[in-house]
């Protein structure tokens, strides 16, 4: 089984990000399991709330395969069944994934589905969370989510239900000034509205590119 390596505030490999945004919310340590390179990354996070109408559903399967042809290195805490359904494509690709879990991840055994991206270096278990944080709460989920989103560059969510935890994300990204893309659609004007940046669904040809910049 791996080991699990522990990264502490005060050591210089510890995500400047995560004092930068968090401030004194920055977890103590963080846990890592898998290829710590790939911290060194220019990073993608991608959420997207649990219930999601069916036109974004589509256009998001195809904005993960974008992804896994483009190479960029995508995070998340991959929880919702969408995000889950992402993860499933890009473990099929070859671009690092930095997966983070709502809870501890010592001990944790490699999932059979991550057991081949794990052994090529480009996959990444992170933790902000201690050893006897043993179950996702809810709780636990929205710190992850701010975990994930203060190490990334930039952020894509497909869809943020209005009142919900993902749009309460999406107004925390946009004070930190982080840029925030999502589809244009009627059904994400709540975060559109918000300063959430609008991408054209037609253009998904040119989203590798725009998000490699």
């Amino acid at each position: 089984m791996p080991k699990t390596v522990n990264l502490h505030k005060n050591n210089p490999n510890y995500p400047p990000a995560l004092k930068e945004h968090l401030r004194d919310d920055a977890p103590q340590s963080i846990a890592l399991l898998g290829n710590p390179d790939i911290l060194n990354h220019k990073l993608e996070a991608l959420f997207c709330s649990v219930k999601c109408p069916g036109t974004l559903i589509l256009h998001t399967y195809d904005m993960a395969q974008i992804l896994r042809e483009t190479g960029l290195a995508v995070i998340g805490g991959f929880h919702s069944p969408m995000e889950k359904e992402c993860l499933t494509i890009l473990l099929r690709g070859k671009q690092p994934v930095i997966v983070c879990p709502a809870r501890g991840i010592e001990g944790m055994r490699v999932k059979a589905e991550f057991k081949k991206p794990f052994d090529d270096g480009r996959l990444l278990i992170l933790s902000p969370f201690k050893e006897n944080q043993r179950r996702p709460t809810i709780k636990a989920t929205r710190y992850r989510d701010l975990f994930a989103a203060a190490l990334s560059h930039i952020i894509f969510v497909a869809h943020a239900e209005p009142s919900s935890k993902t749009e309460e994300l999406c107004r925390q990204i946009l004070s930190w000034q982080k840029p925030l893309y999502t589809f244009e659609s009627d059904y994400n004007k709540n975060i559109i509205d918000m300063g959430a940046q609008p991408v054209r669904p037609e253009n998904i040809s040119g989203w590798g590119k725009f998000f490699a910049t």
